[in-house]
């Protein structure tokens, strides 16, 4: 695990920094001392109802469709762990290990609050579990996205109980029991209302929805580096950028985007070499013409869904919840709709910011459009054939995008013999965006790739000092135009390049920090 300042985890909403340290850096977490007092006042208040010859949902009576038994106390132990036990059904691949630890810490910060009856000393092992860099192993299938995401919040909590599989901070998988006891964390009897409140929320979803944020919001500087990098390959013009007419249509990513990659074509030596009255084009086709316009409606999206995240950090989610009055009352937080939904729209956003970038690509590959490039950007076209199937890697990756983007949260399949009849599948619509995104990373590296050798190919004229500061760190690792080679690996350099965020790093380095 990484050295790092404890994430503090009280009743306040977690901070997007606060998740991404967590779940991806592996910083430790505390809880607060006011997270410690209101889980002890709200945990009284569920042993009372425990006492109490009232039915209580999921804290005397069993569960979904079988709520309507209520369960002797003798049983009820029994009951939290029969809970867990069954529910801790996941099937197929081990989730990523950084959207197990930011369920945790969601699930972590919902106990915090005081609101589901946990005891402080479950929470605890909780806490112990990240600082320890434990990670349950959590499933790919399992979570409908209602009633939270039972399936994989269920393979935590089986950990907590000292069960099921793990994976270790130096990444050895292991049984829970062995990996606890080695790192002296003592595994809890779950008391009541316990499992309930540990599975009963949408954190896998919201843990998946503030990563991606997070990375989104790099990949779209990405796009307008790659954009601007096409634009000036292609012999385009940078005037369809100026704030002037950007603020006809005042979209603020819009105008962000314009302005990006106004700063990135500054100064540029090759666009000023058409600048001299011979250029015969009026305009520019819509994939160059309209990069602002569509990257700053993905951006617009983004926002949205940073309101979206912003309010679920903020959220207390578990059935039934203990209210700051001494109530405990059942309801319907964990219905995950409004997570699902801008989960949804960010792989519409991702799969046309794909499609534009792909389509300036080709662009630069085709003598009847390149504006003088030779045929896929080739050494001796006929002989070598350049970045032709490069392009191909990239169409496959955007069809494959626009098939993940249709909506997850559009389906239901009932369950609990009806009694959970509707449910949001937004697990599934993060399992998907994740996969999305990674497609994403890969189109805008061959669009980089390919516009690198474009500029290049252009010399003696000069390029932008934005964008040629992005060739430059591209020829650290891969060489300029030649005679055909290997190119998987050249490929995968600059994906690396572009996932660290390097990329975009080495333009601000000239231009100036990006919208």
């Amino acid at each position: 695990m990484h050295d790092s300042v404890a994430t503090a985890v009280g009743p306040e909403p977690l901070t997007f920094g606060d998740v991404i340290r967590v779940a991806r850096d592996g910083a430790p977490v505390r809880l607060t001392d006011d997270a410690i007092a209101e889980m002890a006042a709200s945990r009284g208040r569920i042993e009372d109802l425990a006492e109490a010859d009232t039915p209580a949902y999921g804290v005397s009576t069993g569960f979904g469709a079988l709520a309507t038994r209520h369960i002797d106390p003798s049983l009820r132990a029994q009951l939290q762990r029969s809970l867990v036990r069954s529910h801790a059904a996941g099937s197929g691949p081990e989730v990523e290990t950084e959207v197990t630890r930011a369920m945790m810490l969601l699930r972590l910060h919902t106990l915090a609050t005081g609101h589901t009856g946990v005891r402080p000393v479950t929470a605890r092992v909780l806490e112990s579990l990240l600082n320890a860099g434990i990670t349950p192993v959590v499933h790919e299938y399992g979570s409908l996205g209602c009633s939270g995401d039972l399936a994989p919040l269920s393979h935590v909590a089986l950990t907590i109980m000292g069960e099921g599989v793990v994976r270790t901070a130096d990444g050895q998988v292991k049984p829970a029991q062995e990996a606890l006891k080695q790192s002296g964390i003592e595994p809890v009897e779950l008391a009541a209302k316990e499992g309930l409140a540990l599975i009963n929320g949408t954190d896998g979803m919201l843990g998946m929805l503030v990563l991606a944020i997070h990375d989104l919001t790099m990949l779209l500087k990405t796009a307008d580096v790659s954009a601007a990098m096409s634009v000036e390959a292609l012999l385009g013009t940078d005037y369809v950028f100026s704030a002037d007419l950007q603020a006809l249509r005042p979209h603020p990513g819009q105008a962000a985007a314009a302005a990006n990659m106004r700063g990135l074509l500054d100064g540029s030596g090759i666009m000023a070499s058409h600048r001299d009255g011979s250029c015969t084009r009026v305009q520019d086709a819509y994939s160059l013409r309209c990069a602002p316009q569509v990257a700053g409606a993905a951006r617009d999206t983004v926002a949205h869904a940073a309101l979206v995240a912003g309010r679920e950090l903020a959220s207390a989610i578990d059935n039934p919840v203990v209210l700051s009055d001494g109530r405990v009352e059942s309801n319907g937080n964990f219905h995950g709709a409004p997570v699902a939904y801008v989960l949804d729209f960010l792989a519409i956003a991702v799969a046309d910011v794909a499609s534009i970038a792909e389509r300036r690509t080709d662009r630069m590959l085709d003598v009847a459009r390149s504006n003088g490039l030779p045929a896929f950007l080739a050494a001796d076209p006929g002989v070598d054939s350049g970045h032709m199937i490069a392009q191909y890697t990239q169409a496959a990756i955007v069809s494959e995008l626009k098939r993940l983007a249709a909506p997850a949260s559009v389906d239901s399949i009932p369950s609990s013999a009806m009694q959970e009849d509707h449910v949001s599948m937004g697990w599934s619509a993060g399992r998907k965006l994740r996969r999305a995104l990674d497609g994403l990373t890969r189109v805008l590296a061959i669009e980089v790739l390919t516009a690198a050798r474009a500029i290049d190919l252009r010399a003696p004229h000069r390029p932008a000092s934005g964008t040629g500061a992005v060739v430059s760190l591209l020829r650290e690792s891969v060489s300029g135009p030649g005679p055909d080679r290997f190119l998987a690996p050249e490929i995968e350099a600059v994906v690396e390049l572009v996932a660290s965020g390097a990329v975009v790093a080495a333009a601000e380095a000239a231009t100036g920090p990006l919208a």
